[in-house]
């Protein structure tokens, strides 16, 4: 079966997988920042399908930034929590990850080979005669 397929990549992974409503979210954690009470986490996440009927795996994927704690600089001070939100608009991520990661400046050193995921996710759905469709909108799975 498809999922299990899946699930046997996934275990390769720093990461965790749930399902929610038939959507399963694969999320992993790529670097985490921390300072005087101030934590930052940079994560990739890939949204999943698997449409039966129709033999197509659906997937996503986008990276995700998220803060708390006491911010400054930027018009913002205080205590609170900041998300930054990187989506895909036009189709794969291609590039390195240093490439990707120009708009989150330099303060994280991390690798993880997207195409690679992606390509193991289509070969995986290619052997048990499912079509992969790639979306770029994150909530479009």
């Amino acid at each position: 079966m498809l999922y299990e397929d899946i699930e046997k990549l996934v275990q390769n992974l720093p990461g965790k997988l749930e399902e929610k409503q038939g959507v399963f979210i694969l999320t992993v954690t790529l670097a985490e920042r921390k300072g005087f009470l101030r934590k930052d986490r940079l994560e990739y996440v890939a949204r999943f399908r698997i449409d039966d009927r129709a033999k197509v795996l659906h997937f996503s994927e986008m990276l995700k930034e998220e803060g708390s704690g006491i911010a400054s600089g930027g018009g913002i001070q205080g205590f609170g929590v900041t998300k930054e939100v990187t989506r895909v608009t036009s189709g794969p991520r291609s590039g390195t990850i240093e490439e990707q990661s120009n708009l989150f400046g330099a303060k994280y050193e991390y690798r993880l080979d997207y195409a690679a995921i992606r390509k193991a996710f289509a070969e995986a759905a290619e052997r048990h005669g499912f079509r992969f469709e790639y979306h770029t909108g994150f909530g479009s799975v």
